[in-house]
């Protein structure tokens, strides 16, 4: 079966890796224009390493863009990790047509920050969807969809890396079993019982201590390590990464104590440690360091 990868960056790179190593026939890679002044991107570096031909068009939305798909007379296409929009002229002309991954139970949490935004809402649960994209927001109908949890601690690193990226993987490839068998399912997806959630951002991530504990906390874990839960310390600008949630009570912003382990400042309910920082325009440093650098101690109020 010959199979065009379109995608980006660590995961792209990692479903051709295991297409090489199944031995398939990789015929073409296609992933977004180098950025100037930015490195070249992971998948782009392998297919070059890989003598396959590389493809990296500004726009899917031409006719030259969907000749180039065409002219790979390809059985299907495997999206992974996409992020310019590719419309339906493209997307069916492999034989079989395109699947892409989304690191989410679709229609729930469609979007460009489906990760963060379940863990930010305090959800146990996540997952992934293998789906053939139509011309909406990853929607289209379902091939499969794999669950795993959201543990109490877990940040969106720890969901990402650890189960949503090596699932996705593997459900790439299980996927690809399925088109090669003829097993070609299509689920359709209710988007009324669904969400999208547009980018997790800066100003999502702004942490108010007076808010409850949990709501505090999940907003932590659903930044780190990007895009980084953030407050201020006189005007001055510090985000929070690494942390835990402890009992406690008392003033909402103020800190609490200071000590090896790290902050730990009240919120509304409970208590948060923090034990990892970056203050603006420094790098990531242990808590206890850096309020000895900023003369932060027990009694010392952040803004809310």
């Amino acid at each position: 079966m010959r199979i065009v990868v379109h995608g980006q960056q660590a995961f792209g790179k990692a479903v051709l890796e295991k297409l090489l190593e199944r031995g398939e026939d990789v015929v073409a890679i296609c992933t977004a224009p180098t950025k100037e002044g930015r490195p070249e991107d992971p998948l782009a570096d392998l297919a070059r390493e890989k003598g396959i031909p590389l493809h990296q068009p500004a726009s899917w939305k031409t006719s030259e863009a969907a000749e180039l798909m065409r002219s790979f007379n390809a059985d299907v296409c495997m999206m992974a990790y996409v992020l310019l929009f590719v419309p339906e002229e493209v997307r069916d002309a492999p034989k079989f047509g395109t699947f892409q991954y989304h690191p989410s139970l679709c229609p729930w949490h469609r979007g460009p920050s489906s990760i963060n935004w379940p863990i930010a809402m305090g959800k146990t649960e996540t997952g992934l969807t293998i789906f053939w994209p139509d011309d909406g927001l990853d929607e289209g109908p379902i091939l499969m969809q794999k669950k795993c949890s959201i543990g109490p601690d877990e940040t969106l690193g720890d969901v990402y890396f650890k189960k949503l990226f090596p699932m996705g993987v593997d459900a790439m490839m299980e996927s690809l079993d399925l088109v090669k068998a003829g097993v070609i399912l299509k689920h359709t997806q209710d988007l009324t019982a669904g969400s999208y959630e547009s980018w997790f951002k800066k100003a999502d991530v702004k942490l108010d201590f007076s808010k409850p504990v949990a709501d505090v906390y999940n907003i932590i874990r659903a930044a780190n390590p990007a895009p980084g839960a953030w407050t201020t310390l006189a005007g001055n600008e510090v985000q929070i990464y690494d942390s835990a949630r402890v009992d406690g009570d008392g003033t909402p912003g103020e800190v609490v104590s200071v000590d090896d382990n790290g902050v730990t400042v009240q919120a509304a309910g409970g208590r948060i440690v923090v034990k990892r920082v970056r203050p603006k325009g420094g790098d990531k440093q242990s808590a206890a360091d850096w309020a000895k650098a900023a003369g932060v101690a027990a009694g010392t109020k952040l803004d809310t």
